[in-house]
């Protein structure tokens, strides 16, 4: 058991196939727990299937019911917000596909109780791991990942990782509704957030698996959209700074 108070958020579309046994495996991992379904207006019932769970198991639960898809970014900035709101002391994001193993918690929590703004489950630092990967998904994986280190400063190995830890005084400074992207790119763009903070960002090896049943949501423009937000980025904050600030009172220029 942890010393801080969390709350674990999942953003669902179509997850019916998964949510139970996902709610299961979390409340095993993790007693003292909350969690926050953030549901899109799933046609298959999930959010449903989530709200039975919680009367038949004590409570604990609480389903966001929105109306519409709205993206994996929107439903984390909406999570985040509520569980700041309520007091929460580490705000969890994961996915609800069963790609994230919910025994993995524990660690994140941890790291956060230690002392750090942001615990990240990492594919790629020693101990983890991404097993029947095909070695074309994890070679595209780990170069957009070099990429945005290099273009941003970003001293962390899986930037793009979706399972994490926030402690919710970093998180509270944080203008969430200026932090626009969706998928890859938000899970740059909020560990970009904590670093250009100062904030101290831990990362936890895990084992990451692809989801066995349901479909994948994420896409090929997914992917764009993240290199080409790094890439605005590290222009914006690094070369367009940098001629700000070589730009004198006196240039003539000015």
């Amino acid at each position: 058991m942890t010393l801080v108070k969390p709350l674990v958020i999942l953003p669902t579309f179509n997850e019916a196939e998964n949510i139970v046994e996902v709610l299961d495996r979390l409340r095993d991992a993790v007693p003292e727990a909350d969690v926050l379904v953030v549901d899109d207006a799933s046609p298959d019932g999930t959010a449903g299937l989530a709200e039975r769970w919680g009367a038949e198991h004590g409570g604990g639960l609480s389903v966001l019911r929105r109306a519409g898809k709205q993206g994996l970014g929107s439903a984390y900035r909406a999570g985040f917000a509520e569980g700041l709101a309520q007091g929460y002391d580490a705000l969890v994001e994961m996915d609800s596909d069963l790609s994230h193993d919910p025994a993995a918690l524990p660690s994140l929590l941890s790291a956060v109780d230690a002392g750090a703004d942001l615990a990240i489950g990492s594919r790629y630092v020693p101990g983890g791991s991404i097993p029947e990967w095909p070695k074309h998904r994890e070679y595209l994986s780990r170069g957009g990942n070099r990429y945005a280190s290099l273009l941003l400063g970003l001293q962390v190995r899986d930037a793009t990782a979706g399972f994490r830890c926030y402690a919710a005084p970093m998180l509270s400074q944080i203008a969430l509704d200026e932090i626009t992207a969706d998928g890859y790119g938000f899970q740059i763009e909020m560990a970009y957030a904590v670093a250009g903070r100062g904030g101290r960002i831990v990362e936890v090896p895990i084992s990451f698996t692809d989801r066995v049943r349901g479909t994948s949501k994420m896409s090929g423009r997914i992917v764009v959209e993240a290199l080409v937000l790094v890439t605005w980025w590290a222009i914006r904050d690094r070369l367009l700074r940098r001629r700000r600030h070589d730009a004198s009172p006196a240039d003539p220029a000015r």
